[in-house]
């Protein structure tokens, strides 16, 4: 009787299998469930049809540069009208109707307006922080807010930053840490559930516009932020790499050989204690190895810098050992750039093609990447040469005042086969795997 019993479990277990592929993944936060672009959805289609990949839907959506996520087949995206403030919306995933928003008032405009931020979710909550600096935890199930404070004002901040606040929370057990870079307060941690302060460290540098990301030191965890230098290239000075115990919010160790203006792309964890830096403005990128000493105390060596290879808005993905980024910058025009793990250059496609501050995501084995205008790619990576697969133009368009829209720099989503892609005026969904039932 229990071997039938097993066997008929069994029988289901296999045709439920066969029905619901086991790929799917919700993308949760800023650059995915592990916050390094990386994908564990199988299925990645591997041509497209000669009109390029099916667009599932398309939903009209404010300008900016903040990207969605998705749980539950729900999409979660910070909208923003300039004029009245930040709007959350929600989106069925299926068909990309509406299906609820929350908003409030956040008047003002700077330098490349509209939305900047990717919220995170954990669990029934969602936190979103706004370019005035609002952050805000809010119930998806009641759709209001929980908590709310703001990261610049209450840490003695006067005046907006040049293009805002950019900051995409970073969930870390009980804690939400987020990096207000106000005159009286770097990081903060505030107590998720409550929006309490648990730890604020002092001031760390001037205003960026880095999110803070964790690495692994050995066994450990630490909060790596980066701070702004004062001038860019040979001139620059006062930038450093900060590493911070995520319970406490003690500094553990510095390095100050890290110079850029205006720093984005957050810390990449590149295994064995390693830390890889990037940016764009003449930066480049640095490796460093972090040690923990027998007395307690880090050590920081720096491994390499290299001129030629960075990133502008969004870090690099990591592929067996190799590291692929976009580094278009007002400097230069390297487009799509390969570097292995000791800080070689292997290859970089230049002005053909550009690839300039679009998203990337690896999954299957593949990169999803656009490049940050009109076009989308499925690119095998490989350190021996740039190896695309499939390329389709259609990520052009234009706005209600005829103006371009394509302009996509916003970070990219995938789940269950569809990927979103962010423009000035819409959030497009595109399939790019085998959808499960």
């Amino acid at each position: 009787m229990i071997t039938k019993i097993c066997r008929r479990s069994l029988f289901f277990l296999l045709c439920f299998t066969a029905i619901n592929p086991i790929y799917s993944q919700d993308w949760p936060q800023y650059l995915g469930p592990n916050r390094n672009s990386v994908s564990v959805e199988k299925g990645i289609l591997r041509t497209w049809p000669e009109k390029g990949p099916e667009v599932l839907w398309t939903a009209s959506i404010g300008i900016g540069y903040g990207g969605p996520v998705i749980k539950d087949g729900k999409i979660y995206l910070l909208d923003r009208d300039d004029k009245v403030g930040d709007k959350l919306r929600c989106f069925d995933l299926s068909n990309g109707k509406e299906l609820w928003n929350f908003a409030y008032d956040a008047p003002g405009s700077v330098m490349f307006p509209g939305s900047r931020s990717v919220p995170a979710i954990d669990g029934n909550r969602i936190y979103s922080c706004g370019p005035y600096g609002d952050l805000y935890c809010i119930d998806i199930n009641t759709h209001k807010p929980i908590w709310n404070k703001n990261v610049w004002k209450d840490y003695g901040g006067g005046e907006i930053p040049r293009w805002a606040i950019t900051q995409c929370p970073t969930v870390y057990g009980d804690l939400l840490i987020v990096a207000s870079q106000a005159p009286q307060a770097g990081v903060v941690a505030y107590e998720k559930l409550t929006g309490k302060v648990k730890w604020a460290t002092p001031s760390l540098g001037p205003v960026g516009y880095v999110s803070p990301e964790i690495v692994k030191v050995g066994k450990e965890s630490h909060v790596v932020m980066i701070t702004a230098s004062a001038g860019r290239g040979a001139s620059a000075s006062g930038g450093k790499v900060i590493g911070i115990e995520p319970l406490t919010g003690k500094i553990l160790w510095e390095y100050t050989n890290w110079q850029c203006g205006i720093p984005v792309p957050g810390a990449l964890d590149a295994g064995d204690g390693r830390v890889l830096i990037t940016g764009g403005y003449q930066a480049g990128a640095a490796m460093i190895k972090i040690e923990k000493k027998a007395d307690g105390s880090y050590s920081v060596k720096e491994l390499y810098k290299n001129p030629d290879f960075g990133a502008h808005t969004q870090p690099p993905v990591m592929v067996n050992g190799n590291f692929y980024a976009q580094y278009t910058t007002n400097e230069r025009k390297d487009g799509l750039v390969c570097m292995s793990m000791d800080g070689q250059i292997k290859w970089k496609t230049g002005k053909t093609p550009l690839f300039d501050k679009g998203g990337i995501i690896l999954a299957d084995g593949l990169l999803l990447s656009t490049d940050g205008s009109s076009k989308l790619y499925l690119i095998e990576p490989d350190p021996a040469a740039f190896k695309p697969i499939a390329t389709s133009e259609l990520l052009k368009g234009e706005t209600d005042d005829k103006k371009p829209s394509n302009q996509n720099w916003a970070p990219l989503a995938l789940s269950n086969g569809k990927l979103l892609i962010r423009d000035q005026s819409r959030l497009i969904c595109v399939k790019v795997a085998k959808l499960s039932l």
